[in-house]
């Protein structure tokens, strides 16, 4: 079973929302809220001694849930080679959050054999520093272990987090074998990377190198020192499949919601959802993602290519997919703001009913992690919630974002 987020121990008093129009799963209406010890009491119910808040003009809709963001990252290294205080910067980054209407957020950590950023030991960092700070945090803070499948150091980190307090969800992430792959194959048509016929690069090329520099820069390396360390790593892809079998299996052990990351190929999708990943993440061509949705499989697409229009690598746009039917889920990605963003351009296109849309960013990660307690308003749900100015024409604003009842951002506008 998923573990949740606790309830507030000693609740404040039980408080009505009202004068809001508050988007329900059927449609908007202008009910009133009610809130009692984190959860929703009911709808249209009488005050019963409730201390009231008056919201006219605003939306009242679902908190957000954000199923993938690295934008913590950011607050992490602002700069290529710039580390920053850990606790500072989760601190920081929970604060965007709760400004940005999500509740629940689970944050990609790469696990990678590269260093820096991104290391084994940035991750033990991340999560000690996660656990140790719980009680400051504004917003359910969770992590997406992005596992590198070639970093094999990984391992303990991933048994350890499987067992804390808040499940994590676990992503199978082969970052090393995307950049390995030849020049003259597109990154999103590139074959199974465990095929015995995958295309790679010359690693002793320029272009290589130059393709390199950034990666280096992010792991305070010299790009030389760096083709070589990729290049020892590429010698254990027949160790691959195995270890990942093993990590699988400690996934369903836990009950974590799984998930593969930038599939290429029907084939990719088919392996990973045997091993019980049953998340396709950012699927990279159409026929991989409707192989996907035939299976029953849930979707991810990146919201700033939503709010944006399109894909910056060239692949699938969320906005198209959308119209196909192939997207369940939009992830924050890079950028917080996005997952707002993503649905209001597609509500100005009038591509969806807004229910259907909001959907996108709260009940449906809600449901594909399992966190059956949240991600839509009706009474016995926990009281994730986000009060939106969204005036006719106007981009929306967050305003207030309640987390189990308690009021995790506010905000008054000046005018």
């Amino acid at each position: 079973m998923n573990a949740r987020f606790p309830l507030p121990a000693d609740p404040a008093p039980p408080l009505l929302i009202e004068g809001a129009e508050v988007l329900l799963p059927e449609g908007r209406a202008r009910v009133s809220v009610r809130i009692e010890a984190g959860v929703i009491t009911g709808l249209d119910v009488a005050p019963d001694g409730a201390r009231r808040l008056a919201a006219p003009g605003l939306l009242l809709a679902p908190a957000l849930v954000d199923i993938h963001g690295d934008a913590f990252e950011r607050q992490l290294m602002p700069r290529p080679g710039v580390l920053l205080p850990v606790e500072a910067a989760l601190l920081e980054t929970d604060r965007q959050l709760a400004a940005n209407g999500i509740a629940t957020a689970y944050h990609a950590l790469t696990l990678s054999w590269e260093p820096g950023l991104r290391s084994v030991q940035m991750g033990w960092d991340i999560l000690g520093t996660l656990n140790r700070i719980a009680a400051r945090l504004t917003v359910e803070n969770r992590l997406q272990l992005r596992w590198e499948t070639f970093c094999f150091e990984a391992l303990p980190l991933i048994e350890t987090a499987l067992t804390g307090p808040l499940t994590p969800a676990l992503a199978f992430n082969d970052h090393t074998s995307m950049a390995l792959l030849h020049p003259g194959t597109p990154l999103q048509d590139r074959p199974f990377e465990h095929s015995p016929h995958y295309p790679v690069v010359d690693l002793e090329s320029p272009g290589f190198a130059a393709k390199m520099a950034v990666r280096a820069a992010r792991s305070q390396m010299e790009v030389a020192e760096y083709v070589a360390l990729i290049g020892r790593v590429w010698q254990r892809r027949p160790e691959v499949p195995p270890v990942l079998a093993q990590v699988a299996a400690l996934g369903r052990a836990a009950g974590a919601p799984m998930l593969s990351h930038d599939d290429t190929q029907p084939e990719t999708r088919d392996f990973y959802r045997a091993l019980g990943a049953r998340i396709s993440e950012f699927p990279m061509n159409l026929a991989t993602a409707r192989a996907a949705r035939a299976a029953g499989d849930a979707l991810v697409f990146g919201a700033p290519n939503a709010a944006r229009g399109g894909s910056h690598l060239g692949s699938p746009g969320a906005a198209a997919m959308l119209a196909e039917g192939l997207c369940d889920i939009l992830a924050s990605d890079y950028y917080y703001p996005a997952m707002l963003s993503a649905v209001a351009r597609p509500a100005a296109d009038k591509a969806a009913p807004l229910p259907r849309l909001w959907d996108l960013v709260s009940g449906g990660p809600a449901r594909a992690l399992g966190l059956t307690d949240r991600g839509t308003i009706a009474p016995g749900l926990r009281a994730d919630l986000v009060l939106v100015d969204w005036p006719e024409g106007h981009a929306p604003a967050v305003r207030r974002t309640l987390v189990a009842g308690r009021m995790a951002y506010g905000a008054e506008a000046a005018g």
